[in-house]
């Protein structure tokens, strides 16, 4: 009966690898909303959640996902680049296919992305920000949906950038809807799009200071007391670290 025990028969249990790789992961939060101002009244004040390792899918990867990845990688190829090298990591989550793609090659990979035949992927339907403080070294992304209008197909290119140099290079050249999608990511996340004919403001006023939708813009408010206790302003009861 111990043969069929994990562990006992003088190999590493795969439960417990897993769980020693887990608990060496940087801790990324503490309790569960992660609040250093005020108490934590949830039961879950010693609770620590540690950062995952990125996710990444492997093949096959299912649908028409394979024959992207393979014309994707012709193209690459043809223009001397590496699939890897253009595309560090690909995920597939609820049926949707994402390229994680460095900064540098962003616009060689849009432009295969459209201009192969057996792509064809014609719109890119935006340019969503997000913030992630605690992402070090790539706290700031920037995603792509990518539509082909011919094979009735979709993709998606993520980027990302550090807080200290939040440049990514601009798709307007490729996509020139990008235009007014990547002022407005600029506007709320600070993200510089290197080569954008005219980033400015779309949405604030163009003297606003900082970006209102990344996670360290101040939140500001007032206390507001009710039946004896005050309930602190939103500044102070928000943390992200």
């Amino acid at each position: 009966m111990s043969e069929n025990v994990p562990g006992t028969s003088g190999e590493p249990d795969p439960a417990a690898a897993a769980g020693e790789h887990r608990l060496g992961q940087q801790v990324e939060r503490t309790g569960m909303f992660g609040t250093g101002t005020t108490g934590d009244t949830s039961g879950y004040g010693g609770l620590q959640v540690r950062r995952q390792d990125p996710v990444a899918t492997g093949r096959p990867y299912g649908s028409y996902f394979d024959e992207i990845a393979d014309r994707l990688t012709e193209g690459l190829e043809r223009d001397g680049t590496a699939f890897p090298e253009a595309v560090h990591r690909v995920v597939v989550e609820r049926g949707e296919l994402t390229l994680h793609v460095p900064r540098e090659h962003l616009v060689a990979v849009a432009r295969l992305l459209r201009d192969e035949p057996a792509l064809a992927f014609e719109m890119c339907l935006g340019v969503s920000g997000v913030h992630y403080p605690w992402d070090t070294g790539r706290e700031l992304h920037a995603v792509y949906p990518l539509l082909s209008i011919t094979h009735n197909r979709r993709v998606r290119l993520e980027v990302t950038a550090p807080d200290a140099d939040p440049r990514i290079p601009s798709l307007v050249g490729v996509y020139p809807t990008c235009d007014w999608h990547e002022r407005e990511t600029w506007d709320f996340f600070g993200v510089v799009f290197d080569g954008h004919p005219a980033l400015t403001r779309i949405e604030m006023p163009d003297d606003w200071k900082g970006h209102p939708q990344r996670k360290d813009y101040p939140l500001g408010g007032i206390p507001v007391e009710y039946r004896g206790a005050t309930v602190p302003p939103p500044e102070d009861r928000r943390a992200y670290s």
